[in-house]
């Protein structure tokens, strides 16, 4: 039988995913090869994100190293793959989920004595829910890998950077923080992106996939994911959604923000495990019903602007 070939981005971060995943098939005696592909998000570092104009900047290679039948499965930040994929592409397994939280990292605990501080950010939800608590501050634009960000943060005059915990986390750079002379906090208030450290995997429709998946996780990725497709549309928009999983009840968090943070529509809900199919779908179309499709069809004439 031949290898399994695991696609990924280049980054140390989605190495560490795609060993995480080789790992989990070489467990069940499947053998593998990682095939390291270019993303058009990794190549443009200048422009932000949401004015790249390509749906899935960061899976976009991948997918067509897949459809050329390069590689086999596709590993990826599933917070980065859009919930439209392309034809003849599906997502067919799920990682345990990592520590979903958004965190803080700073230099200095006088940041926090400050009337007005700078702080960098690549993402439109992380910008909307800083500005939402602290709307006299100011935020930046922060692009490139994780080691990358966090140099741009020690060179640069910001008070502050917004990261994603599992990302510093798994690469090694959470525990160097400190040797850098910096320091982080966790953004308890901030809901973290749909499916944020979950790492997920994308295949052709015809290939048979090994099961590796971590059921609660693709729970919970089902209903976030389904949350984001309907609010979005395959529009980029300020949303966070987070499903927690205990035993066999579910606690759902989730918010459509202005791009200035000035307006929220939140939802939060309880419900069972049992639940769960169409969950996403019923809270999206909740706040859709109390102001959501309005405010993100604001976001989207400012985008453009």
């Amino acid at each position: 039988m031949k290898p399994i070939r695991i696609g990924t981005r280049k980054s140390p971060l989605a190495l560490w995913q795609a060993k995480l995943v080789e790992k989990k098939l070489n467990e069940i005696h499947i053998s593998t090869e990682i095939v390291p592909i270019t993303s058009e998000g990794d190549i443009n570092l200048q422009q932000p994100i949401y004015q790249l104009g390509i749906t899935g900047v960061f899976t976009r290679s991948l997918d067509i190293a897949l459809l050329n039948d390069q590689i086999d499965i596709a590993v990826h930040s599933l917070k980065d793959v859009p919930t439209l994929l392309p034809e003849g592409i599906e997502l067919k397994g799920f990682m345990e989920r990592g520590n979903p939280n958004d965190i803080l990292v700073y230099k200095s605990d006088e940041i926090f004595n400050k009337d007005k501080r700078t702080i960098a950010t690549g993402s439109l939800r992380r910008t909307a829910f800083w500005l939402y608590k602290f709307p006299q501050d100011s935020v930046v634009d922060l692009r490139g890998n994780v080691q990358l960000r966090i140099q741009k943060l020690l060179d640069s005059n910001w008070d502050g950077a917004i990261f994603a915990y599992a990302g510093l986390d798994r690469s090694d750079i959470l525990e160097e923080l400190e040797l850098k002379g910096l320091m982080f906090q966790v953004l308890d208030e901030m809901i973290p992106a749909p499916s944020q450290g979950i790492v997920g995997i994308t295949c052709r429709t015809d290939f048979e996939m090994p099961e590796i998946s971590h059921e609660n996780s693709r729970i919970s990725a089902t209903i976030e994911r389904q949350f984001l497709n309907i609010l979005e549309g395959g529009c980029t928009a300020p949303i966070g959604g987070f499903a927690q999983i205990n035993n066999e009840n579910i606690h759902f968090k989730g918010a459509v923000l202005s791009l200035d943070g000035k307006k929220i529509i939140p939802v939060e809900e309880n419900f069972s495990k049992s639940e769960f199919e169409n969950k996403g779908k019923e809270l999206a179309e909740y706040c859709l019903n109390n102001g959501a499709r309005e405010l993100i069809e604001l976001v989207q004439k400012e985008l453009k602007n």
